[in-house]
């Protein structure tokens, strides 16, 4: 790959990670899927309402926790957005059909991807946030061409840092 493999950013608070989301959504093509890794309260769900924002979605934004995945249908693209934290054992993915929803004709947003492991497919890009002060340290790390494509279309400043030029 290339020095667009990765890439750090800082969101200094929910309206912030929310644009971030929003930018990242503009740049995710049908057929990415993209894991969301990080603590409870990190954000992840916050990045998954910007995303689905950008895809004209103004509606409740809830982690699927109970129901591992919630189905959006955005014009001509289905969005999946997956939370695993509930996920006894990953072997229930394969019982629910996992296959199914990485046909590549859809977008795919999975928090928790670790309690998965061995029934995902590989993630076009990771996103893992942790706590920076009040606000969030996001690295975005790509693994396919599909991953770094979605990183070249991301702006290259700190968009999502809540201050002005920063």
């Amino acid at each position: 790959m290339s020095e667009l493999d990765s890439r750090d950013c800082l969101a200094a608070d929910e309206a912030a990670m929310v644009e971030l989301g929003e930018s990242l959504g503009q740049a995710l093509a049908p057929g990415t899927i993209v894991f969301l890794e990080g603590q409870l309260g990190m954000g992840k769900t916050t990045l998954a309402r910007g995303v689905l924002r950008a895809f004209g979605h103004r509606g409740a934004v809830k982690s699927p926790t109970y129901t591992l995945v919630e189905p959006y249908q955005l014009g001509d693209i289905t969005l999946f957005h997956f939370d695993l934290y509930r996920l006894g054992d990953p072997e229930e993915l394969e019982f629910m059909g996992i296959r199914d929803y990485f046909d590549g004709s859809s977008i795919v947003l999975l928090e928790w991807p670790e309690r998965g492991r061995g029934f995902l497919p590989t993630a076009d890009l990771e996103i893992c946030i942790e706590l920076a002060g009040n606000g969030r340290h996001l690295r975005f790390a790509a693994s396919t061409e599909r991953g770094v494509e979605c990183l070249r279309q991301l702006p290259t400043e700190s968009v999502a840092t809540g201050e002005p030029g920063a």
